[in-house]
């Protein structure tokens, strides 16, 4: 075992919190990935390397969605698994090395994306010439603008949401250190700093990473005014300018500290939506309408279900952040 530890405690060292962990992470996905980031850790490989794997295994269960056999469909089951527990991989090897990056977070973000992308172009291809329910007419074109829709509009905001509220949780719960929160202006400032010449694909990288960060924060404008007037308060309370450090306060100061806890209890509950709006739940829902022959119910389960549940994480969210704001800000003058 890596530096005399026992499985277990390795994979409780790589947990990014009891809160963020879904159940079927725990006991499932993260010891399967555990399993395979020792091994990888072993041969010497990068975990940037096994992200880029996890994105052929996903084109290949993409490529085995489009048939409507059941063998190919197994396969493409089977391949969805191990490119999750690819992505699994990577996360754990980048915590247990040390080699956790910027460039790899978003790289496994992306990862994700061609998955769903690439699958949800199988899926069209597949469902064009069957014929629509209740009807005796092709689906045709209809497929792609159901998939659209949903993709565009409906999942990448899910997805990226949910990812967000995941690290404004871990921020207040173990402080920046234990977060890969970041935000549109720390990374558009790395952004002006880079050279115009010589650094093509550094500009385009945090181009893209800080407008990603800008659809996340215009998504959550309740939850921006209280950060904001948080970290001006906790920099003031620790005795620094406000724009310099911004971690929690731990120690129980006052106010502040009942005020984290109070996000923290609120926040708690709606962390399992974060989980079943990112991979788990959608993967099931694939593999059971694929296998029935009728993955155009996913969409319908993307547009009802999920856009539900997201549209109620979302209320939760904004609505615990503008009451805490209100609190925070009449505490201002004890503060």
């Amino acid at each position: 075992m890596l530096n005399g530890r026992s499985f277990k405690e390795l994979l409780h060292s790589t947990f990014k919190s009891n809160d963020t962990e879904e159940w079927l992470d725990v006991h499932f996905t993260r010891p399967i990935g555990l399993v395979f980031a020792l091994f990888w850790i072993r041969l010497g490989v990068h975990p940037n390397a096994i992200t880029i794997l996890s994105i052929f295994l996903g084109l290949g269960a993409a490529y085995n969605f489009y048939f409507t056999d059941l063998t190919h469909n197994l396969i493409g089951v089977a391949l969805l698994m191990l490119a999750n527990f690819c992505d699994s991989t990577d996360g754990q090897m980048a915590r247990l090395t040390n080699q956790k990056t910027i460039v790899g977070r978003v790289l496994d973000g992306f990862s994700g994306d061609v998955w769903f992308f690439s699958i949800y172009l199988a899926i069209c291809l597949r469902t064009m010439p069957q014929t629509m329910p209740f009807c005796n007419q092709p689906w045709g074109i209809w497929i792609w603008v159901l998939a659209a829709f949903t993709g565009l509009v409906l999942h990448l905001p899910q997805s990226s949401t949910s990812d967000y509220y995941r690290q404004i949780h871990l921020f207040f719960l173990k402080g920046r250190e234990g977060s890969e929160l970041d935000s549109y202006a720390s990374q558009r400032a790395i952004y002006d700093n880079l050279p115009r010449k010589g650094a093509f694909w550094e500009r385009l990288f945090y181009s893209n990473y800080a407008n990603y960060c800008r659809g996340q924060e215009k998504r959550t404008p309740q939850f921006q005014r209280f950060f904001a007037l948080w970290k001006e308060k906790t920099a003031t309370a620790e005795g620094l300018p406000a724009d310099g450090k911004t971690d929690l306060p731990t120690d129980g100061k006052g106010r502040l500290a009942e005020l984290r806890e109070a996000f923290l209890d609120g926040s708690r509950p709606l962390m399992k939506y974060t989980n079943l709006l990112t991979f788990n739940l959608r993967a099931i829902c694939i593999y059971v309408t694929c296998l029935l022959g009728c993955p155009w119910v996913y969409f319908v389960f993307e547009m009802t279900v999920l856009q539900g549940m997201y549209m109620y994480m979302h209320r939760s969210h904004e609505r615990l952040s503008k009451r805490l704001y209100d609190e925070l800000n009449q505490s201002c003058e004890t503060l």
